[in-house]
């Protein structure tokens, strides 16, 4: 393995240590994890009523386009960035 997914492995290992986050925060974490593992996401959006998978994949949406190594750096970054904020 190579040190940046050594890193992402070690913050997606550290972020079930912070404190309770904001649901902004956790559709952010979501979506740059979800880019860096699974890539753009695809499918059809959620109904309307289905408002927990419509708000997920509307996070995942925004950052269509990136990379999964650009993605790994996000992550790693925001989850550093929240841990300082503890």
């Amino acid at each position: 393995m190579n040190e940046l997914q050594n890193q992402f492995e070690k913050a997606s290992r550290d972020v079930r240590d912070l404190p309770d986050q904001s649901n902004d925060v956790l559709l952010k974490l979501y979506a740059l994890f979800k880019q860096a593992t699974v890539g753009d996401v695809e499918g059809k959006r959620p109904g309307i009523f289905d408002l927990r998978g419509r708000a997920k994949f509307d996070a995942w949406a925004e950052v269509k386009g990136q990379s999964k190594e650009q993605a790994m750096k996000s992550y790693i970054a925001y989850v550093s960035q929240i841990s300082a904020q503890k």
